[in-house]
């Protein structure tokens, strides 16, 4: 069985950073697309990052040149290492896991087959 633990979540300033981390139990996180999801109140989800099993990134536009995406394989955990932070970052971020290996879309959610539950970010003015 699949399970997906986020972890890092918390409040920080403006241009604050934070890690955010989440592993992986009964899957290789090295071998399959994995990413980085985020939903703030009122919004629709949104792909933040992603990479897949070849080792290639995405990012949301809005992520690019902040947020870095990677994976520890020995440990079988994502990370997300996020700086510059704005308010606009604020929402509870989630990671998941395909079954597939890529993706012409990895930013899209119906790609994705096991989520966790989640890790609130809150970034204050």
């Amino acid at each position: 069985q699949v399970h997906l633990v986020e972890g890092g979540g918390g409040s920080v300033p403006v241009g604050g950073s934070l890690r955010l981390s989440c592993a992986a139990s009964g899957y290789s996180t090295k071998d399959y697309l994995m990413g980085w999801f985020r939903q703030a109140p009122g919004k629709e989800r949104e792909g933040v990052a992603a990479i897949d099993g070849f080792g290639r990134i995405s990012y949301a536009e809005s992520a690019k040149g902040r947020f870095a995406v990677s994976e520890d394989d020995t440990k079988n955990t994502l990370y997300l290492q996020m700086n510059s932070l704005e308010p606009e970052d604020t929402a509870k971020y989630s990671c998941a896991a395909a079954l597939v290996h890529y993706s012409d879309y990895p930013l899209s959610a119906s790609r994705y087959y096991y989520w966790g539950q989640g890790t609130q970010v809150t970034v204050s003015s």
